[in-house]
């Protein structure tokens, strides 16, 4: 469990990295509310990014993206919709997913945009 913890950690910060390279301006981390978290928020241009990260280890069954659960979508979902409440301009949005994976200590990253 600790092992997945720091590998998550790292992962979210690898992502933030990604993202500031791609262009993305990030406005929040680890955005938390009574519905649940997001792991970053940002925009891309005129589009607010609602982004789940999921780093998993060479070898795991599933894909990162497949790890992400119908109820873990509605979270997020629930979320956006009350940060974006707040928000007081025009705005286009969609849910992004960043999937790190770690093969022998090397980290492949992939933005898949508009992933649900």
């Amino acid at each position: 469990m600790v092992w997945e913890k720091s590998l998550g950690d790292f992962g979210e910060k690898l992502a933030f990295k990604y993202l500031e390279k791609q262009g993305f301006k990030v406005l929040e981390k680890n955005f938390r509310c009574r519905f649940g978290e997001i792991d970053i928020i940002a925009k891309e241009k005129n589009v607010f990014s609602f982004i789940e990260v999921k780093t998993i280890t060479k070898g795991s069954t599933e894909s990162p993206v497949d790890t992400i659960t119908p109820t873990k979508i509605k979270h997020i979902q629930r979320c956006a919709e009350l940060y974006l409440a707040n928000v007081k301009e025009e705005y286009d949005c969609r849910f992004d997913v960043v999937a790190i994976e770690c093969t022998n200590g090397k980290f492949e990253v992939e933005l898949i945009r508009d992933a649900f």
